[in-house]
């Protein structure tokens, strides 16, 4: 199944139950604009209205710009994909894209992009649904993480690897989820001059448009997380929740910091912190975290957590609170300033330095109660 028209399909499912198994999948043209990356315009495989497509044992190759390998708009519309290789080579062609509450399930998938902007599991203005099990999912263009959504992404047993952009990017009131994923990011080169940083995890609003704004969250269960280079998790002008559960989280960068909530430049400057509550259970967490003067963190320690860093080293910015419980402990690696505090009195290991509550040194072996910060 070829197609090299610009704006073309090599395969349209429009509102019928249509199944492909053993084919092979060709597409060049190019296409611009909303029309491709909202509504599927030039994508290789095109499911919308109302569409119930099932593809298996499949490869698909596009060249050309905004050329999206297998696309589900709308909703109502569902796309079931299986034993496939994908691999795209032009700008903002994702291997997976989802939108406007389109359903993608997808299971023992290779793909590999190398354009900018061409995310591996992809989605856009509207979102949908995303399920992806098992599989390798790989990217090498500058923007493009393993996954950006603006839709309800779950990941699990696979590997993913970036090796320019952020693993993940969440934007908006959208969600990542990752179960026993493998996940490895490098992220050294920007697609906007918004940021200072590099990260493997940025969860933000761009104002944009494309994802409605509210609560984001991201989970990550089991697996592993690899950093190269920067922070682990950066948030800017949103709020999130980020949970963490039993997963291997390394950053490889000594001048990264495991969390940065602040400002940047998207939204609008004043009110663009990043506010963030992060739960771990039996998670071992390795690294500063950095909450500036617009923004704020509520971590929660519980069930045998550890951590060890700092908070806030260079003083008080930003309204921090923590609760360590269920035998968590905080071991200093510097200086730490804080709003509030909940802990028994062997939750906390000062080594040899100070933790500010609110101004006062805390005490080591004192039991504390404090209150959420908002």
């Amino acid at each position: 199944y070829n197609n090299s028209e610009n704006g073309g399909h090599a395969i349209l499912d429009d509102g019928e139950v249509q199944s492909y198994s053993n084919i092979a999948v060709t597409k060049t043209g190019d296409s611009d604009g909303d029309d491709a990356d909202f509504y599927g315009e030039n994508a290789a495989i095109l499911a919308e209205n109302g569409a119930a497509l099932t593809l298996n044992e499949i490869t698909v190759s596009t060249d050309g710009k905004h050329a999206n390998a297998v696309f589900s708009y709308g909703e109502g519309t569902t796309v079931n994909i299986s034993n496939a290789i994908i691999k795209t080579t032009g700008s903002c062609s994702g291997g997976l894209m989802t939108t406007g509450g389109g359903t993608m399930n997808a299971e023992k998938l290779t793909i590999n992009t190398t354009g900018n902007s061409s995310a591996a599991i992809r989605s856009d203005r509207g979102g949908g649904t995303v399920t992806v099990k098992d599989g390798s999912y790989t990217t090498s263009g500058t923007g493009s993480p393993v996954i950006y959504s603006t839709a309800d992404i779950t990941v699990s047993d696979a590997e993913m690897t970036s090796t320019a952009s952020q693993g993940v990017v969440v934007e908006g009131k959208n969600s990542v989820t990752l179960n026993n994923v493998t996940l490895s990011a490098d992220n050294t080169q920007k697609n906007s001059s918004n940021s200072d940083w590099y990260q493997a995890v940025m969860i933000y609003q761009s104002m944009s448009g494309d994802a409605a704004q509210g609560a984001s969250s991201f989970t990550m269960s089991g697996g592993s997380l690899t950093n190269e280079n920067g922070d682990i998790f950066f948030v800017n002008n949103t709020e999130t929740a980020i949970t963490l559960s039993g997963a291997t989280i390394t950053n490889k960068d000594a001048d990264g910091v495991f969390l940065r909530a602040a400002a940047a430049g998207w939204g609008n400057e004043g009110s663009n912190g990043g506010h963030v509550t992060l739960t771990a259970s039996a998670q071992q967490i390795d690294g500063n975290m950095l909450v500036d003067d617009i923004s704020t963190l509520n971590l929660y320690l519980a069930d045998a957590s550890t951590f060890s860093g700092a908070i806030n080293p260079d003083k008080a910015q930003g309204d921090v609170y923590v609760e360590l419980s269920g035998g968590a402990k905080w071991t200093l690696s510097g200086d730490s300033y804080i709003t509030s505090l909940t802990c028994d009195t062997d939750s906390i290991d000062l080594n040899g330095h100070t933790l500010y509550v609110n101004g006062t040194a805390y005490t080591q072996g004192t039991a504390a109660s404090g209150q959420t910060v908002s």
